[in-house]
């Protein structure tokens, strides 16, 4: 009997230190939601960002990304996000979707332009970049070496090595 007691306080401390650090995690991880106005924007690819992905400007996180839908009528992806009210954004800010680093992470750059009119709630991001993918990038590489490295043929007369 004293051995189960022993084991059930034993599982209770485990218990315990685990939910410390999910709170800890939770907390540190700076995931939270972003309530603030929202603004739209049109890409042709989103590969990488999902609803709840950072919005930054200037690496700063400024808002998250609230839904993503497809147009039907022009096949966009039309992606609400939500920043912050005391971040403005120029009606001329560019949209594009980066990495942390080459294999990172995907987040929603903002860079803000310099016009002064500001967007308004609702407003509609002009300026988009899609996303990039790597996979192509790769394979593109890859197969447009074909004839540009070729050296020319050595004179007759050139030494051989």
């Amino acid at each position: 009997m004293k051995h189960n007691i022993v084991e059930t306080v034993i599982g209770a401390v485990v218990l315990a230190v685990a939910a410390v650090f999910v709170v800890f995690a939770y907390t540190a991880s700076g995931v939270r939601a972003v309530s603030g106005y929202e603004v739209i924007a049109r890409f042709e690819r989103v590969d990488g960002v999902a609803v709840g992905s950072d919005v930054r400007v200037g690496g700063i996180k400024v808002g998250s990304i609230a839904s993503m839908t497809l147009d039907p009528k022009t096949y966009l992806a039309v992606v609400r996000l939500s920043i912050e009210p005391a971040v403005k954004l120029p009606v001329d800010t560019v949209a594009s979707i980066s990495s942390t680093g080459l294999l990172g992470d995907k987040f929603l750059a903002l860079a803000p332009g310099g016009d002064e009119k500001m967007l308004e709630p609702g407003g509609v991001i002009q300026y988009t970049q899609a996303s990039v993918n790597i996979e192509n990038l790769i394979g593109q590489f890859m197969f447009s070496q074909g004839g540009a490295d070729k050296k020319p043929d050595a004179p007759a007369d050139a030494p051989k090595l």
